[in-house]
């Protein structure tokens, strides 16, 4: 019996996967339409005020640091839930 495919996965049978599809929207420039630039610009507003309070609340350390990265991460994320899937 020949083994030599038995670990490798099937191709998908449509032209693109699902996967593949994802990876497409994901890395392709999407242009924000007029209905997207008041949000994009408010959660970035909402971000900046946390980061400001963050910023005067807190001491200067490695989880302050920690706080403002994963909240630019978050406005970011948000941004392209906005971005890839409308």
């Amino acid at each position: 019996m020949d083994n030599t495919n038995q670990n490798e996965e099937s191709q998908p049978t449509s032209p693109m996967s699902k996967s593949q599809a994802q990876i497409e929207n994901n890395f392709t420039y999407h242009p924000p339409n007029d209905d997207q630039i008041p949000r994009y610009k408010a959660l970035r507003s909402l971000g900046k005020d946390l980061a400001n309070a963050i910023n005067s609340y807190t001491p200067d350390s490695r989880e302050k640091s920690l706080a403002l990265t994963n909240l630019e991460q978050s406005i970011m994320w948000a941004n392209a839930a906005i971005a890839r899937n409308e």
